[in-house]
């Protein structure tokens, strides 16, 4: 039987699913609203459809599994808003559905652990947003739904070296401050896992074993570089974007036993440091 996914916003995190998945035969289409991305999929091997657009109900029939990775706007899940009810009546049809979402539906949790249990209190508006669309997915009846909650994500091509080889790398200090963060390669094979193991119902968080200060991130990719570390500077003054202000935000160490203990997922990057080796290598290759 052949498999088809059908991924809505076929981003970053898809196109790395999609490079375990093509070489197993699976056909993956994936919407784009840019015809120049639409190009670049079809490079990859995707089917591209421009949506909203195109009709997108033939593709539609044809699926057994489904990637949302499409972000929450004004008006909610994008996916929803126009498909709710096509989606609800196909529930039956798919052997898996996978809604990316993110740890920012924990909310601030003074650089303390959260998992899969801890309640969700979001204190920004995307956090909210992601909270209100993980509940309207999730409230479709019959629907195979795995939730994947994202740390910060990075891989090549979103990776500090170019900041700091630019001079333009920040080295942020706020007390008490750590992040969570995960390789797109380590999403990929968290997601090609669930798909080999469907658990409907499930939520994952998907992050490396290491939360760390962003501080000692950027440290260590000047070190990796030979670079001097750029100087600290206080959270409090240094100029910041409202949305990267915004990130500071939240503190929290996310736990991700879960990938491991029921999709037995052995982590490629288990730490920023191997992740960011790895980059540089590649780059070096390239």
């Amino acid at each position: 039987m052949t498999h088809t996914l059908l991924s809505f916003g076929h981003g970053y995190s898809a196109s790395a699913l999609s490079r375990i998945l093509l070489p197993q035969d699976w056909r993956i289409i994936g919407t784009t609203r840019s015809n120049d991305k639409a190009g670049r999929l079809m490079n990859e091997g995707i089917e591209p459809r421009i949506w909203p657009g195109a009709n997108i109900i033939p593709a539609l029939d044809t699926a057994t599994h489904l990637l949302v990775s499409a972000a929450p706007d004004d008006d909610g899940d994008p996916v929803l808003a126009a498909l709710h009810d096509e989606i609800a009546a196909r529930a039956g049809q798919f052997e898996w559905v996978g809604y990316l979402s993110t740890t920012g539906v924990y909310g601030d949790h003074a650089g303390g652990w959260v998992d899969e249990s801890t309640p969700l209190t979001p204190s920004t508006r995307r956090g909210h947003a992601r909270v209100t669309a993980e509940t309207a997915w999730a409230a479709i009846p019959n629907l195979p739904l795995h939730i994947f909650r994202l740390a910060g994500i990075y891989g090549p091509g979103r990776g500090p070296f170019a900041k700091v080889r630019q001079g333009t790398a920040k080295r942020i200090i706020k007390q008490g401050q750590v992040f969570s963060r995960t390789h797109v390669a380590d999403i990929a094979r968290v997601l090609a896992a669930s798909i080999a193991r469907p658990n409907p119902g499930a939520v994952y968080n998907v992050c490396d074993d290491d939360p760390a200060p962003p501080q000692d991130v950027i440290a260590y990719a000047a070190e990796l570089l030979g670079l001097p570390p750029p100087p600290a500077e206080d959270f409090e003054t240094t100029e910041m974007s409202p949305m990267a202000r915004s990130f500071y935000a939240e503190s929290k160490k996310v736990r991700n036993d879960r990938i491991k203990d029921e999709l037995g997922v052995d982590l490629l990057y288990p730490d920023y440091r191997s992740g960011l080796k790895s980059l540089l290598a590649q780059e070096i290759g390239a």
